[in-house]
């Protein structure tokens, strides 16, 4: 199958987590797929989405809802964690697309819970990533976390940390920079992350 190279799918995922070990008999689980599509001709962030992922084997704790902001009652009208894989493949080819998250941890989570579950992998089998990337750009004697990527560069955390829609825009910005510094251009975005709708959110960015 030929790859599309019009557009990277930035992904990030929020799991079911815990200050210990899980309870017993649950399990870490996906519980919101934050994506924001980025635009390779422009480097430009065109979309920003946030799937909540009802979880099947797992709840969601009080120090999970401390972190992500997550409650219970929201991912109890999430959806189903195979419908938020059809929709990243049907709606946004995510089998056909370069696709990057911030870390290893969102492709292991994918990968993981699909075989758990016998859902079909949404993605096809290129994953850039990113933290990996920022710290062979920058030349760093070891990988750093998102907020300290975003500081070193001079770009404001935007949203809310750890919510997935939130980190994925901030990812896309970090990937969009590097890019552009590749073709020797500044990176001149104004883009600002957009504003929030309740559930299931799409969210065109302007500009």
């Amino acid at each position: 199958m030929a790859k599309k190279l019009d557009r990277i799918l930035v992904i990030d995922v929020e799991s079911t987590c815990w200050e210990g070990d899980p309870p017993p008999g649950q399990e870490r689980e996906i519980i919101e797929i934050g994506l924001c599509v980025l635009d390779v001709t422009t480097l430009k962030r065109l979309e920003s989405r946030s799937l909540i992922v009802r979880p099947a084997r797992s709840t969601v704790s009080d120090y999970c809802t401390r972190l992500t902001t997550l409650t219970q009652e929201e991912v109890n009208q999430g959806l189903p964690f195979a419908e938020a894989c059809r929709i990243l493949r049907q709606e946004y080819r995510a089998d056909e697309r370069l696709w990057a998250s911030y870390g290893d941890y969102d492709r292991k989570m994918f990968q993981q819970q699909c075989q758990a579950q016998g859902v079909d992998y949404p993605f096809g089998d290129r994953h850039l990533n990113v933290k990996s990337l920022f710290a062979m750009v920058y030349n760093l004697r070891r990988e750093v976390e998102l907020d300290q990527a975003m500081k070193q560069l001079g770009f404001p955390l935007e949203g809310i940390h750890h919510r997935g829609s939130d980190d994925a825009w901030n990812i896309a910005r970090i990937l969009g920079h590097i890019l552009l510094s590749a073709r020797g251009q500044r990176d001149m975005s104004d883009q600002t992350l957009p504003q929030a709708e309740a559930g299931i959110s799409s969210r065109p960015a302007g500009g």
